[in-house]
């Protein structure tokens, strides 16, 4: 199963190509442009540099959020276009899981994406790998940093990824002290989508371009103000 997957759900733009488990190619990228001006051009370059083409593809994976909400509708307007055209399978993977599983090698056995959602807020959720999965131990979504953060089970180590360590290090280590891990993984994700996207797609659990919805958590600044 070919797939294209890719992420553009924080500042982080990823476009990745495999082939069943197969990591074909990946192309990563962190600058001051916006994710559309270059997101396009990634995608043609890609399947260029390996002999193909959108209609030679099974299907599709991106990640639906939770992020910046603009960077959100990028990717899914992206993949919406490219299924509908295709009239390929589309699978929507959460970005907090896709993060959770670049620790899949790590030792320890709680892993916790942590996403700086501005407004003294955190996307984020707790997991644990079983049967080869990641369970959810605390389910992903918007929340207040100490009210998160309050929850874990401090008597356990935990491993953190994710743009708001930085920001909140201090706090989490207040927390969890010795038990706080923090991995220094790169934070692009464009791999760990097409794996996650590659299940849900052979499980048939795919939906069309029109289909697709995106996983915000909470509302855009543009529906605060209504």
């Amino acid at each position: 199963m070919r797939i294209l997957s890719l992420d553009t759900t924080t500042g982080c733009g990823s476009v990745a190509l495999l082939d069943n488990a197969r990591l074909l190619a990946e192309i990563n990228a962190e600058s001051g442009l916006t994710h559309s001006a270059r997101l396009l051009r990634t995608v043609d370059f890609l399947l260029k540099k390996n002999g193909l083409e959108i209609k030679d593809l099974d299907g599709f994976a991106v990640a639906a959020g939770p992020g910046s909400f603009t960077g959100i509708r990028i990717g899914l307007s992206t993949i919406k276009a490219f299924a509908f055209a295709s009239r390929k399978p589309a699978a929507p993977v959460s970005t907090l899981t896709a993060l959770a599983l670049k620790l899949r090698e790590t030792q320890g056995r709680l892993f916790c994406p942590f996403l700086d959602a501005k407004k003294g807020e955190v996307y984020a959720a707790l997991y644990e790998p079983r049967d080869r999965e990641l369970k959810a131990v605390i389910g992903e979504g918007a929340y207040g940093p100490d009210a998160f953060l309050s929850a874990l089970p401090a008597h356990r180590v935990i491993h953190f990824i994710g743009d708001a360590v930085d920001v909140y290090r201090e706090r989490i280590q207040a927390y969890l002290k010795d038990n706080a891990r923090f991995s220094s993984r790169s934070l692009f994700i464009g791999h760990e989508v097409g794996l996650l996207g590659q299940e849900i797609l052979k499980k048939g659990r795919g939906v069309s371009g029109e289909a697709l919805e995106p996983l915000y958590y909470r509302k855009s600044q543009a529906e605060d103000k209504k």
